[in-house]
């Protein structure tokens, strides 16, 4: 038989193994609520997540889906001298210019600015909040932003082509007397830089575009080779990386058989060259390479249209899908979107993840799908529709008068 000496002591450690097992017992129980709560909580919080993923694709589709049935149409301000003018947007502003001035107008029809001068054709060309207003065969090219002049470049020789960057730098092809040159000048007149181009060496600056920052220029050269014509489409660098190279060469690519009459910068990086067949995409801050390239045939193009994120090409369609074919590119050069339309417009514009396609009497707002969005008609004739922050607000500038249309469904 067993003997126990201290019986109290035994005790004790038997209530202290007892008193551990029930700890050991409530412990393993409280652990089994604890995960049992958080297998819930966690379910809970999945079935959240998936009701509140759903409803916002709901919503999404929804508003992607959304069109608009009517407009309403509010007039903000009476303009006057609108009729023999051409009227452009340029951030948030109208200008209205024609062969005696220019004049900038804000959206409560306030003349902010103006300025007389004597033309025969002007051409406007605008970049960011700056615009530039030359003549064909003139001497002379107006500089101005929204607040008001910049300054005037004084040529010296007839002006064949020109464009302008977001500081006022103005690069412009001049007509010498045995060759062509290109001057890049400050919004002031100042001379930047200038190179010559022949027929023979280069050939001859079909088009030019410059950069926003004024760092790149790009020009189109078209000149003939073994009895046919040949296109290089150039770039120029002209901040620290252009210094170290001669004539500020950059990169260039040739198009043998080709003719590239137009040239263009999306964005700081992204340019784009429209040939008679093609349409090439270039990318590069400093030295820009050729990023992607779509043939299209032998189809005319019939417009272009871009803003910093998308390229649209018209063609003549002619089929039931529509009279007319646009096709859309982002910046990457990929076709992002074919969509067809059956009215003769005077303008398309890309909006924030919309399409504005209109003339002086209708206009259709298509998604970046094709969707149509909007279908109708103006009440007066419209000379020019701006995009506004709002998807569904748009100001319409007439003859007479700055008005909002505001769609409803």
């Amino acid at each position: 038989m067993a003997e126990v000496r201290d019986f109290n002591s035994y005790a004790r450690k038997v209530n202290n193994i007892e008193d551990n097992e029930g700890s050991s017992a409530k412990t393993t129980s409280y652990q089994e609520k604890i995960r049992s709560h958080k297998l819930k909580v966690f379910f809970r919080t999945v079935v959240i997540i998936v009701i509140a993923v759903i409803a916002v694709a709901a919503i999404y589709i929804s508003w992607r889906d959304k069109e608009y049935t009517e407009a309403t149409i509010t007039v903000d301000a009476v303009i006057t001298g609108g009729s023999d003018s051409k009227v452009v947007s340029l951030n948030g502003y109208v200008i209205q210019y024609s062969k005696d001035g220019v004049s900038c107008i804000n959206s409560n029809g306030q003349q902010v600015w103006n300025q007389t001068y004597e033309m025969q054709n002007p051409i406007a060309h605008t970049c960011a909040s700056v615009i530039a207003i030359g003549d064909y065969n003139g001497h002379n090219i107006y500089v101005s932003n929204t607040s008001g002049s910049m300054g005037t470049v004084d040529t010296n020789l007839p002006i064949r082509d020109f464009c302008v960057s977001s500081q006022g730098v103005v690069a412009a092809v001049l007509d010498g007397t045995d060759v062509t040159w290109i001057y890049l000048y400050d919004s002031t007149g100042n001379t930047l830089a200038n190179f010559k181009t022949t027929m023979k060496d280069s050939g001859y600056p079909v088009s030019i575009s410059l950069s926003p920052n004024a760092e790149l220029l790009c020009v189109s050269y078209l000149y003939p080779e073994d009895g046919s014509l040949k296109t290089s489409v150039a770039f120029f660098n002209f901040g620290s990386v252009g210094q170290n190279s001669i004539d500020n060469y950059a990169s260039g690519y040739d198009y043998p058989g080709v003719v590239v009459p137009y040239v263009q910068f999306m964005n700081g990086s992204t340019a784009f060259a429209v040939s008679d067949d093609r349409i090439m995409f270039y990318t590069g801050d400093q030295k820009p390479v050729s990023q992607a390239e779509n043939l299209f045939g032998a189809e005319e193009i019939r417009s272009i249209y871009f803003n910093d994120s998308y390229v649209g090409l018209v063609f003549a369609n002619n089929t039931e899908d529509g009279e007319y074919r646009l096709l859309v590119y982002n910046t990457s050069g990929s076709l992002v979107l074919t969509t067809y339309f059956d009215f003769n417009y005077s303008e398309i514009i890309f909006g924030e993840k919309q399409i504005i396609i209109y003339n002086d009497d209708e206009c259709i707002i298509k998604d970046l799908s094709g969707h149509d969005k909007y279908v109708g008609t103006f009440t007066e004739s419209v000379r020019l529709v701006v995009p506004t922050n709002y998807r569904n607000r748009f100001t319409l500038v007439t003859a007479a008068s700055i008005e909002t249309m505001n769609l409803k469904q």
